[in-house]
């Protein structure tokens, strides 16, 4: 799955106002980085490099492994497939988001 796709999929999730109040970068790496700013409503959702309040650090892969719910966050975390950098209370507001 491509960048754009996980993007456009992301923006369809959280809606004008996913309720997260900060802003989220995900770092996929190589694959690019989506950027989830919440601090506004409406929300936006972009690939431009932004300061964020928590930074997820994970593959893309993983992320969409996430995401279609296959893969739990706290055990991508424990096992390395997850970094978290920043406020890991807004990482765990995420979890209900993405359901």
């Amino acid at each position: 799955m491509s960048l754009e796709l996980v993007t456009a999929g992301l923006k369809e999730k959280v809606g004008e106002d996913c309720g997260l109040g900060a802003v989220l970068k995900f770092d996929f790496g190589d694959d690019g980085i989506l950027v989830l700013d919440a601090s506004q409503v409406p929300n936006v959702v972009s690939n431009d490099d932004a300061e964020a309040a928590c930074t997820m650090v994970l593959s893309l892969e993983n992320f969409m492994e996430m995401a279609d719910g296959k893969l739990d966050g706290t055990m991508a975390f424990m096992s390395g497939k997850l970094k978290i950098q920043g406020d890991m209370g807004i990482a765990m507001k995420l979890a209900p988001i993405l359901a």
